[in-house]
């Protein structure tokens, strides 16, 4: 089980999994939980999970982490504070469609950026791998017709959105800068209490507009989910995965998020799949295949 683990595809994969969960709890809890207040709690559940596991390295590590303040800084900002409170501030306003759309530029823009300040290449096999991947997260989210992509429209739910996967992409290939040799746990836990300070005035913000939770056993499910899964598990899972085998490869697997969604829709909301959405599929794993093949 340890050597399984150990395997930073399966940990990227589980990742993406937790993640598209994510998305769906975000769109199904807007409700009831505002979007602020949903990353704020996100990431004061997950750092009471984080810091029994990072505290015991505080000590031995502290000079590690003075040293390293400045990517951890933004480290903190961009993958705690940004992304996830981005999303959740899209999804008020746009369709699961158009998120779901967007949110496959992730490698697009990992690559644009690692090439731009890194001068980083794919090869032109990982390069067309990334193509078909990209076809086919856009083949399932447009249900297989091209004219759904003509006609979508984007409005401000799609911007913040777009602010998203810029903010993401950049996180992907900062996390090359993280310091070195401090434990994962600890990095965690010294970028999650980064981001919520980040987050505590904008929560402080939407409860002085009067909006708060609507205390139910489904938000309080949906907080406990989003705290757990996608902020503990995906981002030790994500992060390892990067520094394993680098942003644009780690980055390509998020064209998995609508193949996952297609599977938890059938699951939970007893949605069957259609013949795209095999298609898509298919063409995704092929372009994962391509670009991990060496």
């Amino acid at each position: 089980m340890k050597k399984l683990f150990a395997n930073p595809y399966l940990l990227l994969t589980l990742t993406v999994l937790s993640w598209s969960g994510n998305m769906v709890v975000g769109r199904a809890s807007r409700g009831d939980i505002p979007p602020l207040t949903m990353s704020f709690w996100r990431w004061a559940i997950a750092l009471a999970l984080i810091l029994p596991l990072a505290l015991p390295h505080l000590k031995s590590q502290w000079p590690l982490l003075k040293q390293g303040w400045k990517p951890l800084l933004v480290l903190g900002l961009l993958g705690v504070g940004g992304y996830n409170t981005f999303a959740y501030l899209a999804l008020q306003h746009t369709t699961a469609t158009n998120a779901a759309l967007l949110n496959s530029f992730i490698p697009i823009a990992t690559i644009a950026i690692s090439w731009a300040f890194l001068g980083k290449h794919l090869r032109r096999i990982e390069g067309l791998g990334v193509f078909i991947s990209l076809c086919g997260a856009m083949t399932i989210v447009s249900r297989g017709d091209l004219a759904v992509l003509a006609h979508l429209n984007l409005n401000v739910g799609d911007v913040w959105m777009l602010v998203a996967v810029l903010d993401w992409a950049i996180y992907t290939v900062a996390l090359g800068w993280r310091p070195a040799g401090v434990h994962p746990m600890l990095m965690l836990g010294a970028t999650t209490v980064i981001g919520l300070c980040a987050l505590a005035p904008a929560y402080a913000w939407e409860l002085m507009q009067g909006r708060h939770i609507n205390l139910n056993l489904g938000s309080l499910s949906a907080l406990a989910y989003v705290g757990i899964f996608p902020s503990f598990v995906g981002y030790i899972f994500y992060n390892k995965g990067v520094a394993e085998v680098g942003a644009s490869k780690a980055s390509l697997f998020i064209h998995l998020m609508p193949v996952f969604g297609t599977l938890l829709s059938f699951l939970f909301l007893g949605e069957i799949p259609f013949w795209y959405h095999y298609f898509g599929i298919g063409l995704i794993f092929t372009g994962i295949w391509l670009t991990m093949k060496r």
